[in-house]
C-alpha cells in the first residue's frame, strides 16, 4: 500500500495524533507504522516536510524510533523538499550518524530548558532581558560552553550530543540557543559571520547580537566588526544579515566534513560532503 493510497481522513487522523502524549497512544502508533511499513515511512518522512514545526518535529522523533527508516535518505529528502526548518533538519542530519537517536528526548530537553527559563522571565520583559534569562539558564545552570580543547570533535556539531555533553561549537551552540527561543516566541536568527557564528535580534532598534560561544555576551554591530578585523577579517554590512536555515544546515554539514576529515574518518567525512554538494545543487536547481 502506497502513503498516496491512505486517504486524506486517514492521513489527518495521524497527523492528529503524532503530538498525542499518551504512552498507549505512541505505543499504538509505533506498532501501526511498524506493520504498515513502507508506505508509514514515506507519510512520516512527508510529515518531517511540514511548515507546521511541532507537527515535523513529531514525525522526525517517530522515525528515529523505527527501525526501518534510511536515516542519510531521508536527510538527502528533507534537503531536495526545499523546506527547512531548524529543529528537524538538526535532528535529521544527527541521525545520519546516531540511527538510534530519540529525537523526543532531544525536543524534550529543549522544552525542559525552556520551560526553566519561563520561571524566571517576568512580564512584561523586553527581548534583550528575556535574552539574559537564557543566558542564565543555557550556561549556568545548564552549564553549555564552547568547546575551546576539542574544537574539531564532530560531535560538537550534533543536536543530540551537543544537548547531551552541554558544549559544542559557535554554530551548534547558537542552533540550541536559537531553538529555546523559538519555544519562548522570541524572533531571534542566526547570523554566520565568517569564521564564527552568533544570534541576532533584529525586532528591537537598534538590533543586538548574541555570542553563544562565549557564555551569551551581548555585541553591537562595532563589536562585531573588531571581533572580525582581529582576525584579519575585511568586514562587510552583509555580515550582519540573518542567515536561512538551508545555509545554517550547509555550513553544519561543511564543519562535519572537514571535522571527520581531521578525525581521519574520510567514510563520513565524504558524506557530509555529499550532503553539501546536494544543498548547494538543490538550491541551484530552485532558482529561477
Amino acid at each position: 500500500m502506497e502513503t498516496a493510497q491512505l486517504d486524506e481522513a486517514r492521513q489527518q487522523a495521524l497527523r492528529d495524533l503524532l503530538d498525542d502524549s499518551s504512552p498507549a497512544v505512541r505505543r499504538a502508533l509505533l506498532a501501526y507504522f511498524t506493520a504498515l511499513g513502507a508506505p508509514a515511512l514515506r507519510f512520516l518522512q512527508e510529515t518531517t516536510r511540514s511548515t507546521h514545526r511541532p507537527l515535523a518535529r513529531q514525525a522526525a522523533a517517530f522515525l528515529g524510533e523505527l527501525n526501518f527508516s534510511d536515516p542519510v535518505a531521508e536527510f538527502r529528502d528533507f534537503i531536495r523538499s526545499l523546506q527547512y526548518e531548524l529543529e528537524t533538519g538538526s535532528l535529521l542530519l544527527s541521525r545520519t550518524v546516531t540511527p538510534g537517536l530519540d529525537a523526543g528526548a532531544c525536543c524534550g530537553e529543549l522544552d525542559r530548558i525552556a520551560s526553566r527559563c519561563r520561571e524566571l522571565i517576568s512580564e512584561p520583559a523586553s527581548t534583550r532581558e528575556q535574552c539574559r534569562i537564557i543566558n542564565r539558564v543555557l550556561f549556568h545552570e545548564w552549564g553549555f560552553h564552547g568547546n575551546v580543547e576539542h574544537y574539531t570533535d564532530p560531535r560538537n556539531s550534533l543536536l543530540d550530543q551537543v544537548l547531551a555533553r552541554r558544549t559544542g561549537i559557535p554554530l551548534s551552540l547558537s542552533v540550541v540557543y536559537l531553538l529555546v527561543a523559538e519555544r519562548l516566541g522570541l524572533a531571534l536568527e542566526p547570523v554566520g559571520l565568517p569564521g564564527h557564528f552568533i544570534v541576532g535580534c533584529f525586532e528591537d532598534s537598534p538590533p543586538f547580537f548574541i555570542d553563544p560561544f562565549d557564555k551569551g555576551v551581548f555585541l553591537d554591530p562595532d563589536e562585531i566588526f573588531a571581533l572580525l578585523q582581529a582576525n584579519q577579517i575585511t568586514p562587510q554590512l552583509t555580515d550582519l544579515a540573518p542567515t536561512p536555515v538551508r545555509e545554517v544546515l550547509c555550513r553544519n554539514c561543511r564543519n562535519l566534513a572537514n571535522h571527520y576529515t581531521a578525525a581521519g574518518d574520510a567514510e563520513r567525512a565524504r558524506l557530509f560532503a555529499g550532503f553539501v554538494v546536494e544543498f548547494e545543487t538543490t538550491h541551484e536547481r530552485a532558482q529561477p
